[in-house]
């Protein structure tokens, strides 16, 4: 189909637009870049409609497309990383420091990034492909090596369509794959779902964070469970710090609400701080290994409520999901 009209582009877009979104946030680390660069894609590919003769599908036209937008944006830009692999760990008593929301790689809504409907074995595949320790590991790649390993392994295009996208030969291309799947070898892979144990902990975790009791909410993280808090690269590691951070008396969580959300294909959560009325404050992404929570990584960045398609302010005077609401209303898989 050649976009000649509206309705066509429309249709074009729809059909695109969520794969689109998830392949450039696996390249840039950040919703909001993701969601800048396919609206860069879709421009150029409408400035570019006469060029388009059909001898390609829309998609690949569209994602090769996009894998320039990516490659022109990461050329001016550091890639992201995560806090818990370039810094060292502070303590309960250290300040937040400097906040560098272009450092850090952020989260990213599951709409974006696990379409519905697709096979299941597809499914864990794309899962694990956008955790965010894996999308942190993927920005230890050059671009092209992450380019070539996402086209190929998670979104399946083949060696030449891959090639065409980048520029190069197909034999560099088959390189550049074996050299990303060499440096990602090795890593550990988690769990592909939850458990009905693992979903009772985790209301167990909003219960106590929303009552605020520490004690309570700590006693269900691993004795080496990390707590990260991007835009700063301040990061927590034991059970025991995390606690003593949470029990400072200035701490901005007491009196907060808990949503539910999906994000990078684990359980997240978005808070609001209750500050005379249910203001966003922060998306809580939770890692669950075994029966406690593993690593708990705060965004405290409001503005990516709205990237999740959740309000800037709840109008609700309490947490809208008691603890058997939320086992019954999330769909973590």
């Amino acid at each position: 189909m050649t976009p000649t009209t509206l309705d066509d582009w429309t249709d074009l877009d729809a059909r695109h637009r969520p794969e689109l979104l998830g392949y450039c946030y696996r390249m840039l680390g950040s919703a909001a870049d993701a969601d800048e660069a396919v609206q860069e894609t879709m421009l150029r590919a409408w400035r570019g409609r006469d060029g388009f003769t059909g001898a390609a599908t829309p998609r690949v036209w569209l994602f090769r497309i996009a894998t320039n937008v990516c490659l022109d944006q990461l050329r001016r830009r550091p890639r992201r990383e995560h806090p818990v692999d370039v810094t060292a760990a502070g303590d309960a008593s250290s300040p937040l420091g400097l906040p560098e929301p272009a450092r850090w790689v952020g989260p990213a809504p599951d709409r974006w990034l696990l379409p519905p409907g697709a096979d299941p074995a597809e499914t864990v595949v794309r899962r694990e492909s956008v955790r965010l320790a894996f999308v942190a590991a993927l920005h230890t790649l050059s671009a092209p090596q992450r380019a070539t390993l996402i086209l190929r392994d998670v979104l399946k295009f083949s060696a030449e369509e891959t090639a065409g996208f980048l520029g190069i030969t197909v034999a560099a291309a088959n390189g550049l794959l074996r050299r990303a799947r060499g440096r990602l070898a090795g890593r550990p892979v988690p769990a592909a779902g939850l458990t009905d144990a693992q979903r009772a902990l985790l209301a167990r975790f909003v219960d106590a964070f929303e009552r605020y009791d520490v004690p309570a909410l700590t006693a269900l993280l691993h004795e080496d469970a990390t707590l990260a808090m991007p835009p700063y690269g301040l990061w927590l590691a034991g059970r025991a710090e995390i606690s003593r951070w949470f029990l400072r008396e200035d701490s901005p969580c007491r009196a907060s609400r808990l949503v539910p959300i999906e994000a990078n294909g684990s359980p997240a959560f978005a808070i609001y701080h209750d500050e005379g009325g249910l203001r966003a404050f922060a998306v809580l992404v939770v890692e669950v290994a075994g029966d406690r929570v593993a690593a708990l990584e705060a965004h405290l960045e409001p503005r990516l409520f709205g990237l999740f398609g959740l309000p800037a302010e709840l109008a609700v005077a309490q947490s809208p999901w008691g603890s058997e609401a939320l086992t019954a209303a999330t769909t973590w898989s």
